[in-house]
């Protein structure tokens, strides 16, 4: 049985926008082997607990919305977007469940922002750099990024160096609790990714859109692709286990 990946709709304000969003993560899990499972983002605390307490994993899509600077202590810079107060509640319970069961966690542009916040971490509000981390779409590879050589990143991707696409005007600043910078772009240092500290629990989170990757030019493509099978491949270890442990319950 495939392992169930828990994806929140990206934007709880703009449905036009979040469907236009949502399928290339469901595909980049699929083609990985996962099976994902949506969740809306007009549920309940609680509703949004029952469907993840039967998925094994979190991926934390983008999204247009920006975190609200009061989650870290700071005033609003004028280029912050509204924040999405729905998206907030429902990244907060599956990330509770994800870290309570140590569910893998996969956070991808707005996803990293949403988790560093919660882990305690603050952002950079507005990027003001020469390197162009908002070229969207329409820039397949916009700059690379430097990645720390014992990371599981690194050993995920199988480089040091990697190409990136960028759709971004904020960024990690400090990191959060149990989490460490592994990824910075090289030209002008804005973090690129984090990821967990604690052993045995699998926690990425990228600030490029790997989702978009997976079915472009070789090299894009290869690190997009080793960062999703590594995701799935610790889902499907995480759904072996609850299996188990549900098994030895009943009995």
């Amino acid at each position: 049985m495939a392992p169930r990946i828990a994806i929140p709709v990206p934007h709880s304000g703009d449905r036009e926008y979040a469907e236009r969003a949502l399928p290339q993560y469901e595909e980049a899990v699929r083609g990985a082997g996962g099976e994902p499972v949506r969740i809306e983002l007009e549920q309940t605390p609680a509703e949004v607990m029952r469907q993840m307490e039967r998925c094994d994993a979190v991926l934390l899509p983008g999204s247009k919305a920006d975190i609200d600077p009061q989650k870290y202590g700071a005033d609003r810079h004028a280029k912050t977007a509204a924040f999405d107060a729905k998206r907030d509640m429902v990244d907060a319970v599956l990330l509770q469940d994800a870290y309570t069961t140590r569910k893998p966690v996969l956070g991808i542009c707005y996803g990293l922002q949403s988790l560093n916040v919660y882990r305690w971490g603050s952002l950079v509000q507005h990027i003001e750099s020469a390197v162009n981390h908002s070229a969207g779409r329409a820039v397949a590879k916009a700059h690379t990024v430097e990645i720390e050589p014992e990371s599981r990143l690194a050993a995920t991707v199988g480089a040091r160096t990697v190409a990136v696409n960028s759709s971004h005007h904020q960024a990690a600043d400090a990191a959060g609790d149990g989490l460490r910078v592994v990824a910075r772009c090289g030209e002008d240092g804005v973090v690129e990714a984090l990821e967990g500290t604690a052993p045995g629990h699998f926690v990425l989170a990228v600030q490029w859109h790997p989702e978009r990757s997976v079915n472009d030019g070789a090299e894009l493509a290869e690190s997009a692709r080793a960062i999703f099978r590594a995701f799935i491949e610790a889902a499907r270890l995480k759904h072996a286990q609850l299996a188990k442990e549900l098994e030895q319950h009943r009995t």
